[in-house]
Order: structure tokens, then sequence, then C-alpha cells
């Protein structure tokens, strides 16, 4: 997109100034495009994001931002190429050690579902990244639908990528409450097993872990909880300023914890309303976010400034 020509000298004169050129906690008034282009190499240690989804909203008025606006492709391919493009310039602005926390949704034409988020997964996987975990996002508040030839949607897809193999990931951050020995469990047997010599239930699968054998089940669970599964059962994000649902806060927490570090660089590309920006600085992180649309990066700064921060405008 052809940015302002105020807006161009101002990324222009950065670009010039290394050390300063991508100062921390900054709103990026512009094109991700263009303004990825602008940032410095290994200098981000995790990107949250959710771009806009293929042919589901309109964000802006204005016809000459609109024609850039990301979303409103011809087609699927252009949208899945252009994003993947997008991602392959980020990758040089993320750490080594750095990962990509990509939420997706899908969409449908003629009738036929699209299957967008694993077309993006595997383009990406095609373009050098690594494919560390699929999650659904299971809405718990999801929309009503009113299909009767095909069950409602009300799940999204988060996909985990890294850039290298020695990526830092904290699964000790966000594990959840064992549930084995609670009302909830689904074990066969049930709490029964717990404390009861030779009542592993799974016969032969634990043979000669002798915690377990001798009715020590507890020694065989970590004392911070289970890993985290790959279903995150999260409502739906509410704004009162926008007029649509928002990135949960929940679900950016969860990816900030097990990918970041205090005082760590989180990125968002497609920063919204600002809820990546608030959730970083709220945990003690700095961020970078870019936006296209004005109106968003004033919401954005509204929010921010909603959890005790100023934040720079570029």
């Amino acid at each position: 997109m052809a940015m302002s020509g105020k807006t161009k000298k101002t990324l222009k004169e950065i670009r010039e100034t290394e050390a300063t050129y991508a100062p921390a906690d900054t709103i990026f008034l512009g094109d991700s495009w263009n303004i990825a282009r602008l940032l410095p190499s290994d200098y981000v240690q995790c990107i949250v994001t959710s771009p806009p989804y293929f042919g589901h909203r309109e964000y802006s008025d204005d016809d000459d931002l609109a024609k850039f606006e990301f979303g409103r492709e011809e087609n699927s391919s252009t949208y899945v190429r252009s994003l993947v493009t997008l991602f392959e310039e980020l990758r040089r602005v993320l750490k080594e050690s750095g990962t990509l926390w990509l939420n997706l949704g899908d969409a449908y034409r003629k009738e036929q579902l699209l299957g967008i988020p694993w077309r993006i997964a595997l383009a990406m996987q095609d373009a050098g990244w690594i494919l560390r975990s699929e999650i659904i996002w299971n809405k718990l508040n999801a929309m009503p639908s009113s299909v009767k030839n095909r069950p409602t949607t009300s799940h999204e897809h988060l996909f985990l990528f890294a850039k290298s193999k020695d990526y830092f990931y904290n699964a000790d951050a966000i594990r959840e409450p064992h549930i084995t020995f609670t009302e909830q469990s689904k074990m066969r047997g049930g709490r029964n097993h717990f404390g009861k010599r030779n009542s592993t239930p799974e016969n032969g699968k634990n043979k000669g872990n002798h915690n377990l054998h001798d009715g020590r089940w507890d020694q065989a669970f970590h004392p911070l909880g289970r890993n985290k599964r790959t279903v995150w059962d999260i409502s739906l994000g509410k704004f009162r300023d926008a007029h649509f649902a928002v990135f949960p806060e929940s679900l950016v927490k969860t990816c900030i914890l097990a990918g970041t570090r205090e005082d760590d660089m989180v990125l968002d590309p497609f920063l919204g309303s600002g809820t990546t920006a608030c959730v970083a600085k709220e945990m003690g992180r700095h961020f970078l976010g870019i936006e296209l649309i004005p109106k968003y990066v004033e919401m954005a700064k509204k929010r921010i400034a909603s959890v005790g921060f100023q934040p720079s405008l570029l």
C-alpha cells in the first residue's frame, strides 16, 4: 500500500537510524507488507496475530484504503499467497528462538468449505516454517447460524510455527489442572485407582513404572498441572468500541506465556483493536503493532491507555 507522505518520511528516517528504527511499544500506521520490510532482523521473540479472514468483513469505508485491505482478495489463492509472503518477510524479523502463533478462520464459497487455514499452514511449511502444532479454538459462545444442511461452525484454527528447531516454548507457564483423579475424569475406574497397589487401568502400558503400580499415581503427574492440550475452550473476545468480536485476551495470553519471557518483544502485524498489545503490556512484555486503518489505531491507543500505558505512533 502507498502510505501517506508523512508516514513514509517518518519510517524512512527511522530506517536510516538503526538504533531507533523499531522502538518498543509502538503502533505503525500503514500496510503490513511495506512496514515489515523496514523492521530489523532478529528483533521479535514472538508473533501473535489474527489476520482478517478471507471475504468475511470489510473494515474500512475509505475507498483508498479498501483496495489495499487484506481479506478482500478476488480469490482464496491470492489471499493465501499474500499472507505467506508477509510471513516470509517477518521470519527475518523473528529471532531464531522465536515462534509464530497464527489464528485463522475459514470461509465458504459456492456452498463449499475452502479449507483456508490448512492451505496456509501447508504453504507456510513449503516456505520453510516448522509447523509444531494445530490448536482448535473452541468458541464457547459461538454465534448461532441459520444453516440447515451442515453443522454450525463453532471453532477456529490456531497454528504454532517455529523459525528453527531450537525455539523457546514454556510448557510450564500454560499447564492445565489435572483431571485424572477428579469428578471430570473419563478414565476407566475413575478415582478408585488412586492410592491402590497394582491399580494401573491400562494393563501393560505402564509396566515397570513402580510409582503407578505401587499406587503412587501422584508422583507420575507434574506438580504444576498436565501439559496443555490442543483444544482450547475460550469465549469470543469483547470490546465495547468494536462492533464485532475481537481477539480473545485469554487466547493471546496463553500464546504470549508460552512463547516469551518477561521484557521480550511481541509483534502483531494485524493489530486491529489492540488486544495483543494490551495483553503484552499487562504481562510485562513489549510490543510492536501494525495497523492499516486509522480508526482502529485510535481504538488500540485507547485500549492500551486503559492498562496504564501510552504507546508511540508512527
